[in-house]
């Protein structure tokens, strides 16, 4: 049985509120209302997005994942810009991005690691650590603005989960399959 699935970082309640905010403040530039906002409950920092996987690869992802992040320590995401991000022709998102630090690349690069370590062909050539505010087609209308609105947060990076993803009538349900700690940073 295929399913689709994804890394991410969970993110804690006031970063999310302030994340739905700062995407209401961005509905302004959908003129043509084609952005599919996604529900701020469904808010994360996705690490790296596998695709389709076989559902019997979950117990080799675990097992690899929690191998080589024994020894990662959780640190400080900061969340710093929003921009409109074409993912591929068919799809391109608006959302919120980390600024990139050694740490975060190193739990990206580990993530990507781990996911070709268990079999699964890893193949996204521009992938950024984001966190999804809308969705819209490749090809749309959306008016990028000039200059983004500010965003100044920091979120805890203390666990990976590893996310399947199902569409739902309302945008994609996501259920965590497993989550691997961080080690702490005191």
């Amino acid at each position: 049985m295929k399913i689709r699935a994804f890394f991410a970082l969970t993110l804690p309640d006031s970063v999310v509120r302030w994340l739905a905010d700062h995407a209401d403040t961005l509905c302004e530039f959908d003129r043509k209302t084609e952005v599919s906002w996604v529900d701020s409950d469904r808010y994360h920092l996705t690490l790296c997005f596998l695709g389709d996987i076989d559902l019997n690869q979950v117990d080799d992802l675990e097992k690899c994942a929690r191998e080589k992040l024994a020894n990662v320590t959780s640190f400080q995401v900061h969340i710093n810009s929003a921009e409109y991000y074409r993912v591929n022709k068919k799809l391109a998102l608006v959302a919120a991005l980390p600024d990139v630090n050694e740490e975060l690349e190193i739990l990206h690069e580990i993530m990507i690691t781990v996911a070709k370590d268990s079999g699964i062909n890893y193949e996204e050539e521009d992938f950024k650590p984001h966190v999804t505010l809308g969705r819209l087609p490749g090809k749309n209308k959306f008016k990028s603005p000039t200059k983004w609105p500010a965003i100044d947060m920091f979120s805890l990076a203390d666990s990976v989960v590893l996310f399947q993803s199902k569409p739902g009538e309302d945008g994609s349900i996501y259920t965590p399959l497993f989550e691997i700690p961080l080690k702490d940073l005191s």
